[in-house]
């Protein structure tokens, strides 16, 4: 997948950077190096999780919040289309997500004021206000902390493809996902670096590395036993070895052995193959997956940007997940999540004859479903021009609590930083609780 660069000079790249090791996530051997088991709660609602982030900000009015009524300053030239549920309307050039409307929701009226891509990535993929001070988790992290792992050792529970903007803050790097550092190609078996014995490597080399990995990691027995970066050693090698040589994981990573009439809906783009292999992912036991969609920084040439790539490739890959998990009966013990971090200005700049949408983060648009959320419904509004909430609106905040509630997962828990600091999982917001009714 091609990296996409922001207007603020930032690329997708940038935004997983955090210091040594890369924060936000790790290849295979720094993140077996440092994963570790955590906890569940039996009445979770979801069993797993999966994250879109649609990096850049898309518009709320070219997609899912159409205002046809507004002037032509404002509405665009897309023109909507009925859904599959009577009085919810789509982009026209979202016909196969519109075909499929019952099975997810829309949050409209979410609103913040974090206007800069970092600062809205991190806010939305945290739940939290960013703070200089204090790098919080992302959604990931704490389901990989959450969450037992009462499936086998040779799976990881977090997987980002190929990777992702979510850092583990401060619960440690032990809960960083494993990258894939590569996206799939319909049709074709999926190499992770690390899983697939590629370059004439055996089993017996692996043994090897094994039993080197042991002599070095005793070298860090006099080490800080406080220490979030060696936290997780111990396991290392068990791990990585279970992962490198086990049958189940390779499969999973396998997107080749889906059929072919499951694998046509999400064609041939390497956003639909993501899709793809985060169904599998799931389906195989990894408990939380996040993907990426760049390119949404439409500052010029919006709506061609829009109608030609971005929207066509969200909608076949989108829709064939929703889709599939249906089909595969995974849909309601899935919570999905799809969000950019902010929307696009209502009224249309005149940077070229076309015109563009700049950044806007006081009205949005948000995806969920699965975990008990009910598909097919609207919540939230935006006023006729769709420039702010019409009333009180929603918050990335009480995003993150319903998101939490769907699996499972009480939002107001409190973790200790490695200082003993006290801090909510999500230090404000709501649930909200309209999704679940």
């Amino acid at each position: 997948m091609a990296t996409h660069m922001t207007c603020d000079g930032a690329s997708r790249r940038d935004f997983i950077k955090a210091g040594v090791l890369g924060g936000a996530g790790l290849t295979l051997a720094g993140y077996m190096q440092l994963a570790a088991a955590g906890e569940v709660k039996s009445n979770a609602t979801a069993k797993r999780g999966i994250f879109i982030n649609l990096t850049g900000g898309p518009s709320h009015m070219d997609t899912f919040d159409l205002k046809p009524k507004a002037p032509k300053e404002y509405r665009g030239t897309f023109n909507p289309i009925q859904s599959n549920v009577d009085g919810i309307e789509f982009s026209e050039h979202l016909p196969k997500l519109a075909l499929c409307a019952d099975k997810f929701a829309i949050i409209r009226g979410m609103s913040h004021t974090l206007g800069a891509h970092r600062l809205g990535t991190d806010y939305v993929n945290a739940g939290t206000k960013p703070l200089p001070s204090l790098e919080f988790p992302g959604y990931g992290a704490v389901v990989s902390k959450e969450t037992e792992q009462v499936n086998p050792i040779d799976l990881p529970a977090f997987v980002a493809v190929p990777n992702g903007n979510q850092r583990p803050g401060f619960l440690g790097v032990k809960y960083a996902p494993l990258n894939t550092a590569a996206t799939p190609r319909i049709g074709t078996p999926f190499s992770v670096r690390g899983i697939a014995l590629s370059g004439g490597l055996t089993i017996k080399e692996v043994e090897k590395r094994q039993n080197l990995l042991r002599e070095l990691d005793s070298t860090f027995e006099s080490a800080d036993a406080n220490s979030q970066l060696l936290d997780g050693l111990d396991r290392f090698s068990q791990q990585a070895h279970s992962i490198i040589t086990s049958k189940r994981s390779r499969d999973a990573f396998d997107i080749s052995k889906e059929s072919p009439a499951f694998t046509k809906p999400f064609g041939e783009d390497a956003f639909g193959a993501s899709c793809l292999l985060a169904s599998r992912l799931v389906e195989s036991g990894v408990r939380f997956v996040s993907l990426t969609l760049g390119g949404w920084d439409t500052h010029s040439d919006n709506f061609t940007k829009l109608s030609t790539n971005l929207l066509p490739r969200l909608d076949t890959g989108l829709a064939a997940l929703f889709n599939g998990l249906a089909e595969k009966g995974l849909l309601d013990s899935t919570a999905v999540f799809v969000t950019g971090e902010f929307g696009r200005t209502p009224k249309i700049n005149s940077r070229t004859a076309e015109g563009g949408r700049d950044h806007y983060p006081r009205a949005m648009f948000m995806l969920m479903a699965g975990g008990g959320i009910k598909g097919g419904q609207v919540v939230g509004k935006s006023d006729d021009k769709a420039t702010l909430p019409d009333g009180k609106g929603f918050k990335p905040d009480d995003a993150a609590a319903t998101y939490y509630h769907a699996l499972g997962i009480d939002h107001t828990k409190e973790y200790h930083t490695n200082t003993g600091r006290p801090i909510m999982i999500v230090r404000e917001g709501q649930v909200i609780k309209e999704l679940f009714s």
